[in-house]
C-alpha cells in the first residue's frame, strides 16, 4: 500500500491556488489596478478614454470614474476598484490616491511575504503604522475659518488642479463654494451638513461657455407653464403654491360602471366633475396664489380656472425638483387643496421667469431670499465637456462640504505624506519584534504620492525626493512639499495648496485596511458553480427554436 490514490476533495472544476502563490497574485493585480490611474493623480494629470459596451465615449480623469467603467476578472483588483467607491461616496475626493497608496503598500509587503513573514505580523505592523499616521495628521492639521472664502478656495482649487477643469482657474471652485454655502444647514455645535445630492441641482446645457456657468440663488427647472400664450411667464415676488395632487377629476381606482336612467343624469354627472375642479381651484385661488406648481397632471379645465384668474401653473414636476423648490422659496409641498394653510404659501422667491435656452424652456425662480437649495447651471461646448466639468464639481463639492463639516487643513503636494513617512521612520526604531521591518516599509509606501506627483511633473524623481525627504527628516517644515504644476519644491502654506483633513484620514485609512484585507487572503477558490435547479443539465443548453408541432408539449421551466 506503498501508492495511495490521490485523494480529491474538490471538484474537478474547481481551481485552487493557495499560499505564497496567492499573495503574489493579489499583490500583481492590485498594482496593475494603481498603475491605470496612477498618472491621473496631480495637477499635470493625463486624461484616460474608455469606450463602453455601448459604443459611448466617457473622457475624465477621475480615479473612480475610471475604475467604475473597467470590466476586471481578477478578484483582488474588483476589491481595489470599491475602495475607490467608498472614498468618493464618504468624502467625494482622493479617489485616485487612495488606490496609489493601497498598491503600494500592497508592494512593499511583498518583498516581507518573499521573507516568509506571516501576513498577519505585516497587518499588525501595518495598522500601527496607521495609528500613528492618523496622529501625525492631527498634529501638523491648522484649523481653517468656513467664513474666509479665501482659505476655501485655495482649499477648493487645490482638489480641481488636478483635475480637467484646473484651467478655468476659480471659476468651478466659486461654483462649488457658492453652491455647497447656500445650501447648508446648521445644525448647532458650529456643525453644517450639505446635502449635494438632494439640494443642489446639477443642470448641464450644452451650447455657450464655460464662463457662462452660475450658481442661481434658487432653482431652475426644464419646464414651461401649461397654457403659454395666457399665463404670465415673468412675475416679480411669486407667491408660489406646491401641490403634490392633481387637479384634474378623480378616476375611480378601477373600472366603474354608473347606469343612466334619464338622459339628463349624463348632464349631471359632467356638472359635477366641473363642480368638482371649480371647487379645487377655488380653494387654491383663495390664497391669490401667482404660481402653482404641482407634481401631478392638471386638468384643461383647471388650466382654465388658473388662467382666468392670472395665476401661472406647471405640472408633472420631478418630486426632487419640487422638493428643491420649497427649500428655496420657503413654500411647504401640500397634498390635498382643502389643507392650504397662509403659512404654506411660498414668497422667499423674488423672480419667476421662463426663458428658452437653445431650443428648450427653462423656469426659473430666482433671487430667494434666503435659500437652502440651489441649481448650478453649467454651460460648455459638448457633453462630454459638460460630463467632465459635471464630475469635477462633484468632487469640488464634496470638498467643501468636507470643510464645511471638519474645518481643519493639511498640506497638499504630498507634503503630508511626506511627513507622515518621516515621522514613522523615525518612531520604527521603537518599534520592537519582528513588526519594526514592515512598520518601516509602510513608512517608505507613503512616499508613493509625491513620487507619482514628481513623475508626472516629468522631473527627475529621484534627486528630487532625496532632497524632500532630506528636509523633512530634520523636521524642519512639515509644510514643503511639490508644487504639482511646476514640480518646484515650495512650502504650501505660500502656494496655497492645501487638502482637507477628512479626505486624508479617509485615504490613509481605506488604504491600509484594504492592503492588509488583500494580504490576509491565502487561498482562492475559482470556478464554484451556481447552484442549479434538479433535474437541469450541466451543459448550458442552446436556445431552442420552437417549431410549431411542440407549441403544445412546451416544457415547464421549474421556478
Amino acid at each position: 500500500m506503498a501508492l495511495h490514490a490521490p485523494v480529491l476533495v474538490l471538484k474537478d472544476s474547481l481551481k485552487r491556488e493557495s499560499g505564497t502563490k496567492v499573495h503574489h497574485g493579489n499583490i500583481h493585480a492590485a498594482k496593475a489596478v494603481a498603475d491605470i490611474i496612477r498618472t491621473t493623480l496631480g495637477p499635470r494629470s493625463m486624461l484616460k478614454m474608455l469606450l463602453d459596451a455601448a459604443g459611448g465615449i466617457v473622457v475624465t480623469n477621475d480615479g473612480n470614474c475610471i475604475l467604475r467603467e473597467l470590466d476586471l476578472a481578477h478578484p483582488a483588483a474588483k476589491s481595489m476598484i470599491e475602495l475607490s467607491r467608498t472614498q468618493d461616496e464618504e468624502v467625494g475626493d482622493g479617489t485616485t490616491s487612495v488606490i496609489v497608496l493601497a498598491g503600494e503598500m500592497l508592494h512593499v509587503a511583498q518583498t516581507f511575504i518573499d521573507k516568509n513573514y506571516h501576513p498577519t505580523v505585516i497587518c499588525r505592523a501595518y495598522t500601527k503604522a496607521l495609528e500613528d499616521a492618523i496622529a501625525v495628521l492631527d498634529k501638523i492639521a491648522i484649523p481653517v475659518d468656513v467664513d474666509d472664502r479665501v482659505a476655501m478656495l485655495g482649499l477648493v482649487k487645490s482638489s480641481i488642479d488636478t483635475k480637467f477643469t484646473g484651467q478655468f482657474g476659480d471659476l468651478i471652485a466659486d461654483l462649488a463654494i457658492d453652491a455647497t454655502t447656500t445650501a447648508g444647514v446648521d445644525l448647532g455645535q458650529g456643525i453644517r451638513e450639505v446635502d449635494i445630492k438632494k439640494y443642489i441641482k446639477i443642470e448641464k446645457i450644452p451650447g455657450g461657455q464655460l464662463e457662462d456657468s452660475k450658481v442661481l440663488k434658487g432653482v431652475m427647472i426644464n419646464k414651461d407653464v401649461v397654457a403659454p400664450g395666457k399665463m404670465r411667464r415673468k412675475i416679480i415676488n411669486p407667491r408660489i403654491i406646491l401641490l403634490d395632487c392633481p387637479l384634474e377629476y378623480k378616476k375611480g381606482e378601477n373600472q366603474t360602471n354608473a347606469e343612466l336612467m334619464k338622459e339628463e343624469d349624463w348632464q349631471v354627472m359632467l356638472q359635477m366633475e366641473e363642480e368638482y375642479i371649480e371647487n379645487l381651484c377655488a380653494q387654491i385661488l383663495k390664497f391669490k396664489p401667482d404660481l402653482v406648481i404641482t407634481e401631478k397632471g392638471l386638468s384643461d379645465l383647471a388650466v382654465h380656472y388658473l388662467g382666468k384668474a392670472g395665476v401661472s401653473a406647471i405640472r408633472r414636476l420631478r418630486k426632487t425638483d419640487n422638493n428643491r423648490i420649497a427649500k428655496a422659496c420657503g413654500a411647504v409641498i401640500v397634498n390635498r387643496p382643502e389643507e392650504l394653510q397662509e403659512s404654506d404659501v411660498g414668497t422667499g422667491a423674488g423672480l419667476f421667469e421662463v426663458k428658452k435656452i437653445g431650443d428648450e424652456f427653462f423656469a426659473y425662480i430666482v433671487d430667494c431670499k434666503d435659500p437652502k437649495a440651489c441649481t448650478v447651471l453649467l454651460r460648455g461646448a459638448s457633453k462630454d465637456v459638460l460630463n467632465e466639468v459635471e464630475r469635477n464639481l462633484q468632487d469640488a463639492m464634496s470638498v467643501a462640504r468636507n470643510i464645511l463639516k471638519n474645518p481643519k487643513l493639511l498640506p497638499g503636494g504630498g507634503a503630508t505624506e511626506l511627513t507622515v513617512s518621516a515621522t514613522l521612520k523615525q518612531k520604527s526604531s521603537s518599534v520592537e519584534g519582528v513588526e519594526k521591518w514592515p512598520y518601516e516599509a509602510a513608512a517608505l509606501a507613503f512616499e508613493a504620492i509625491p513620487r507619482t506627483l514628481l513623475q508626472n511633473c516629468g522631473l527627475n524623481v529621484i534627486r528630487t525626493m532625496t532632497q524632500l525627504q532630506g528636509k523633512h527628516a530634520n523636521g524642519e517644515n512639515a509644510w514643503t512639499g511639490i508644487d504639482g504644476s511646476s514640480g518646484d519644491m515650495v512650502d504650501m502654506k505660500e502656494r496655497k495648496i492645501w487638502d482637507s483633513y477628512s479626505v486624508k484620514a479617509q485615504t490613509f485609512k481605506t488604504a491600509i485596511e484594504a492592503a492588509c484585507m488583500l494580504l490576509r487572503i491565502d487561498d482562492i477558490v475559482s470556478g464554484i458553480k451556481k447552484k442549479q435547479a434538479p433535474g437541469a443539465s450541466s451543459a448550458p443548453k442552446q436556445p431552442q427554436i420552437e417549431q410549431e408541432g411542440d407549441a403544445d408539449n412546451e416544457q415547464m421551466i421549474p421556478e
